[in-house]
């Protein structure tokens, strides 16, 4: 059984290598492999986050992190800048109820959209969000600040042709 719940300073130590288990998947794609021996976020930039109250974790019956979803809102918007679920844990719904729970929390905290940037042509990617009714952005639609989201994505290395702003609006306000 898995629970989701807030992020605890604790959890941090354990998210890096949660990230690590998940970036394996792009192993399967040969193109972006390279991205499972990428840098991850540091203990530090976790701890930054859950500080601000919008990280969550799935955690086990032990209490322990199988996954999470790390955000920090921008302006009305919640921004998902993560969401890893470990290798072996994938394909359970995980993510998805992490996400639905984000959703749920930026509503109630009165945020009009969740955004973030993905890979538009991978399945676990862009094609997953838009199940969740995420839509893909073009350039104006993006706005400033997610334009630079990312081009500092493509300076890092991710190749700017798979990339995309998306957005999920809560409120027409």
């Amino acid at each position: 059984m898995i629970t989701i719940r807030i992020a605890q300073d604790a959890d941090a130590e354990a998210l890096p290598d949660i990230e690590q288990s998940a970036g394996e998947a792009y192993r399967e794609i040969a193109e972006l492999a390279w991205i499972a021996d990428d840098d991850n976020q540091t203990v530090e930039r976790h701890r930054e986050l859950i500080a601000k109250g919008t990280c969550w974790v799935a955690v086990g019956h032990d209490d322990r992190p199988v996954a999470f979803l790390s955000a920090e809102i921008q302006d009305d918007t919640l921004h998902v800048w993560e969401l890893a679920v470990r290798l072996e844990r994938q394909r359970w719904g995980i993510g998805r109820a992490l996400l639905e729970n984000a959703i749920t929390d930026a509503g109630g905290r009165g945020l009009v959209a969740l955004s973030l940037t993905t890979f538009r042509d991978v399945i676990w990617n862009a094609p997953f969000y838009q199940k969740l009714g995420f839509q893909m952005l073009d350039d104006a639609q993006a706005g400033e600040w997610l334009r630079q989201v990312l081009r500092r994505e493509v300076e890092h290395g991710m190749p700017a042709s798979r990339r995309c702003a998306m957005r999920l609006v809560l409120s027409e306000t």
